[in-house]
Order: structure tokens, then C-alpha cells, then sequence
């Protein structure tokens, strides 16, 4: 458990699935990578355009969903997270699981990460 005079960082949020936890510094920027990819487009009602529409692919023969699941991950992070510049974006399907890594790096500085978000498709 993080007190609050224990952050360092200015950009912070509390960590998901973990009470009295935060996310801050690469953590923070993994997190918001995993909620915008996860977020299907229309679901917040304030923000219809927040998230992306990976999920629309997951039928897709896998030579079809591969390139439209980058891009659609590279068009929702480039327009939500503006911290970063994206450096890869790579796609495995696997059974009933799909996993998007991204390779970023925080703009103006050498501090990079690696966000890998699973999406169970059997959900």
C-alpha cells in the first residue's frame, strides 16, 4: 500500500485490481495503454471516441486481424496517450486469447516500456 506522500511521479492513478495501490512512472503509462485498448469505442459516455475497436477483428482470419488490430491499437494510443512515441506494436493470437505488445518510449527522454494487454476473446 502507497500513502500519498509516498508518490513521486505527477502523472499517477490507483492501480487496477489492487486496493490502496497507484500506478505511477512506466507502470501509469502500461495502465492507461491497457484501459484505452480495452475500452471499446461508444462505451464512455463523455468520451464515444476513447478506447478502440480491436475486438471488431478477433473473427478475422489472422493475416486480416493482425494489420487492422495494429492499427487500430496505434490509432487509439497515438490520440489518447500523447506521453509516448510508439516503437512497436506486435500481435499473437493464440486459442481463445489475443495479446497486443507495445514498445514505447516516454517522448523527450530514454525511459521505455513494454504494455502487454490480453484480450480473452472467450469473454
Amino acid at each position: 500500500m502507497t500513502n500519498l506522500n509516498e508518490i513521486t511521479y505527477v502523472d499517477w492513478q490507483l492501480k487496477l485490481n489492487s486496493i490502496g495501490e497507484v500506478a505511477e512512472g512506466v507502470d501509469d503509462i502500461n495502465q492507461c495503454i491497457t484501459i484505452i485498448l480495452l475500452t471499446k469505442k461508444g462505451t464512455v459516455p463523455h468520451r464515444p471516441t476513447f478506447g478502440s475497436d480491436i475486438y471488431k477483428y478477433i473473427d478475422y482470419p489472422i493475416n486480416e486481424a493482425t494489420p487492422n488490430i495494429v492499427r487500430e491499437a496505434t490509432d487509439a494510443i497515438t490520440m489518447w496517450e500523447t506521453r509516448i512515441k510508439i516503437n512497436s506494436i506486435k500481435v499473437e493470437i493464440a486459442e481463445t486469447n489475443l495479446t497486443v505488445k507495445v514498445e514505447w518510449t516516454l517522448k523527450n527522454t530514454s525511459t521505455t516500456g513494454i504494455a502487454e494487454v490480453t484480450y480473452d476473446t472467450a469473454a
